[in-house]
């Protein structure tokens, strides 16, 4: 019996290992070139909360900073009815550039974040492993510099997207929010 549970922890183990193995890491990632503000382009996600909440979900501002620690700070404007509602998360760095850790204390969720892609002046794929109690989802975001991208760097992320499991259903592209919203975004 305990050589089964066991067995079954190791290969649990290893899925996880090979699913964050799975996910690029931006080559030679230079974090001081990621910092400054970002618009959320596309999001997808196989979570509950995006499936119950994508429908109400717009393009939010995101801005980029580094804590003197080396961390990210990560704080995101985003409308939520009438109001803008903002969000800060602290990314640990790792080990391995371009790659950081967030838990959520809110949730106690374990989010694992890949900077897969940018060119630090357009455009930045960021990929999330997410894991709780309840079981494990995947997140990728588009972000750009401008409220817009041009149709390839869209089909770059919906590729990606797909690549990691997700379906059309899971994947949207943002809408613009409108002027009341955006002056403070």
């Amino acid at each position: 019996m305990q050589a089964t549970l066991l067995s079954i922890l190791v290969l649990a183990l290893l899925g996880t290992l090979h699913a964050q193995d799975s996910i690029p890491v931006q080559t030679d990632f230079q974090q001081d070139k990621l910092t400054g503000r970002w618009y959320s382009i596309g999001l997808a996600s196989n979570s509950n909360w995006f499936k119950e909440k994508r429908h109400l979900m717009k393009m939010c501002t995101t801005t980029i900073s580094t804590t003197a620690e080396g961390n990210l700070e990560v704080t995101s404007t985003y409308p939520k009815g009438d109001q803008c509602v903002t969000r800060n998360s602290l990314y640990t760095k790792t080990e391995q550039p371009g790659r950081f850790s967030y838990t959520s204390p809110r949730w106690g969720s374990k989010h694992n974040i890949h900077v897969v892609e940018t060119n630090y002046e357009e455009y930045a794929l960021v990929a999330t492993q997410i894991s709780k109690s309840t079981g494990s989802s995947t997140m990728v975001l588009l972000y750009s510099r401008t409220k817009e991208l041009s149709p390839e760097r869209l089909e770059m992320f919906t590729q990606f997207s797909k690549e990691q499991g997700l379906t059309d259903d899971e994947i949207l592209i943002l809408p613009q929010t409108g002027e009341a919203g955006s002056t403070g975004m």
